[in-house]
C-alpha cells in the first residue's frame, strides 16, 4: 500500500512541475486544452497547496500518510527506493519553500501569458 502511495505521490509531483512545460508548449503549438480553466486552475491549486504546507510547515499528508505505512512493512521495495532517490533531495526545508513560492509565482504569471478561455471549444488540441 505504501508503494501505491508513493506512486500516486509521484504522479502528484509530475502534473505541478510537468504541466508547465505543456502549458506553454501547447499554447505555442496553439492547442485549446492549455486554455481549459479546469485544468489550469486545478494546477494553480495543486502548487499552492505545496505553497502553503511548505509556508506554515506542515508536511506533505502522502510523505506522513506512506511513512506510516513504511513503518508497517519490514523491506524496501524496488519502486519505493527508486522513487525516493527521483522526488525526495537531502536540502534544507526553507530552500525547497523558496522553489515552491518562485514556482507557483510562475504558474501565476502564466495565467497573464496564456490565459484561461471559458470557450466550449477547450477541449479540442487545435
Amino acid at each position: 500500500m505504501a508503494d501505491v502511495v508513493l506512486i500516486a505521490h509521484f504522479f502528484y509531483v509530475l502534473f505541478v512541475v510537468g504541466s508547465l512545460p505543456v502549458i506553454w508548449v501547447g499554447a505555442w503549438l496553439k492547442f485549446a486544452f492549455v486554455r481549459n480553466p479546469w485544468f489550469r486552475y486545478l494546477h494553480l491549486a495543486a502548487i499552492l497547496l505545496v505553497v502553503g504546507e511548505s509556508l506554515i510547515g506542515v508536511p506533505c499528508p502522502l510523505t506522513v500518510w506512506e511513512n506510516v505505512l513504511r513503518e508497517v512493512e519490514t523491506d524496501t521495495s524496488f519502486i519505493q527506493q527508486w522513487f525516493h532517490q527521483i522526488i525526495f533531495y537531502d536540502v534544507p526545508e526553507n530552500a525547497f519553500t523558496i522553489v515552491y513560492v518562485l514556482f507557483a509565482g510562475l504558474v501565476a504569471m502564466t495565467f497573464k501569458w496564456v490565459p484561461p478561455s471559458f470557450r466550449k471549444d477547450n477541449h479540442r488540441l487545435s
